[in-house]
């Protein structure tokens, strides 16, 4: 399992009851098991670049059957409500245009599919840009999904990918200012939160409403992840 984020990662680390594993320097892993299967969870740090790494560091390491990429999206389908999961039927890589399909993992083998998640570097808040994403089918934003799934078809391992909503971009409050307060791992950037807040002291409530629901959404998504290797046969 790979998660973008620390604050991603914990969930699974808790619900999967998974321990700490010695590791490559620089590389946070967990180990343990969920119903019959062995788990690894590792943290990516956010962007396609760091996701593409962490994805080849994982299957040169060991002999893997199956990677999920499990944490939270940025919804742009307003039917969407913020701790909802999805698992898309399609992801699009925003810079190549690539298209992937996920092998669902403890799913009937033919899903419902739930629309197509978008993955760029960017982050998207352009009116028309939207509107264009949603003419394609897509339902929502990441930022790591389709360079995973680049990776892993290149080596010939199925993944699939389990993300909540966390923000909607109908909400108005997730911008490229709020992006900004997060190092490229994930950690909040605190000198930037300070300045933020002294500069924009009213959007503090936004903030608060932010980390909430993105608390919601990383529990339900682990939940969801945790729920599918449980239900694995022998």
């Amino acid at each position: 399992m790979l998660a973008p984020m620390p604050s991603e990662l914990r969930p699974l680390v808790k619900k999967l009851e998974l321990r700490p594993s010695p590791a490559p320097v620089g590389t946070r892993v967990h180990e343990g098991l969920a119903g019959s299967a062995s788990v690894v969870a590792a943290m990516t740090g956010m962007g396609t670049a760091g996701a593409a790494r962490a994805t080849r560091r994982m299957l040169d390491a060991g002999d893997v059957d199956h990677v999920m990429v499990v944490g939270i999206a940025g919804g742009i389908d307003d039917r969407l409500a913020i701790g909802d999961v999805i698992r898309p039927g399609i992801v699009i890589d925003g810079a190549s245009g690539a298209e992937y399909r996920p092998h669902p993992l403890g799913e009937p083998a033919d899903p419902p599919d739930q629309g197509a998640l978008h993955t760029s570097d960017e982050f998207i808040v352009d009116p028309e840009r939207l509107a264009a994403l949603r003419e394609r089918g897509v339902i929502a934003m990441d930022m790591e999904t389709a360079a995973v799934a680049a990776v892993c078809e290149e080596l010939g391992c199925p993944w699939s990918v389990v993300r909540a909503i966390s923000d909607r971009s109908s909400d108005g409050m997730a911008d490229e200012a709020v992006f900004e307060l997060a190092h490229a791992d994930g950690s909040p950037n605190l000198p930037a939160v300070a300045r933020f807040v002294a500069r924009h002291p009213g959007r503090i409530p936004q903030l608060v409403r932010l980390g909430r629901d993105a608390s919601k959404a990383t529990n339900a998504a682990a939940s969801a992840a945790a729920e599918a290797c449980r239900q694995l046969t022998p």
